[in-house]
């Protein structure tokens, strides 16, 4: 099994997606990217933290590519919004790929170069490409917050 983890925003969508592709053997949301040890929810949303809402993908590398992973992530927000999704704004909603090996990083620059030589965007990809740091799961409810109340996406 491999890992990759991702910030795109709300954590609770961005897990719901990941936890739909094949080879997607488990997932966890949580707070990354920070200088505070075990952060809870409250702390990460007072923006002061340094965390982004993630979420920590276990896959099967032989049913599922890393780059996959990374056409769900782009797909999933706009990764030209500053600290903010939608509604949610601040740095714990920033857009965010934390990458596990040097493979993801190059893997990783290479998706975003070509996203933003495709012109699907008009304003710059603003996505930080930094190595993976301390996870830290957020609290139970938050797991598979989406999937226990029955929906399929936020409606934001």
């Amino acid at each position: 099994m491999a890992k990759a983890t991702f910030g795109a925003g709300c954590f609770w969508g961005v897990e719901a997606a990941f936890r739909r592709v094949k080879g997607v053997t488990a997932t966890s949301v949580g707070y990354s990217g920070g200088h505070f040890a075990n952060p809870t929810y409250k702390d990460v949303c007072s923006d002061r933290t340094g965390h982004a809402e993630v979420v920590q993908v276990e896959y099967d590398p032989s049913q599922v590519s890393y780059e996959e992973l990374l056409n769900v992530f782009w797909e999933n927000h706009d990764p030209t919004q500053m600290n903010r999704q939608g509604p949610d704004v601040g740095s714990q909603y920033r857009s965010a790929i934390f990458f596990h090996t040097p493979e993801q990083e190059a893997a990783a620059q290479a998706s975003k170069e070509a996203l933003q030589a495709s012109g699907q965007y008009r304003r710059p990809i603003v996505t930080e490409i930094t190595p993976a740091s301390e996870f830290y799961p957020a609290e139970e409810y938050h797991q598979q917050y989406l999937e226990k109340r029955g929906l399929a996406h936020c409606h934001i």
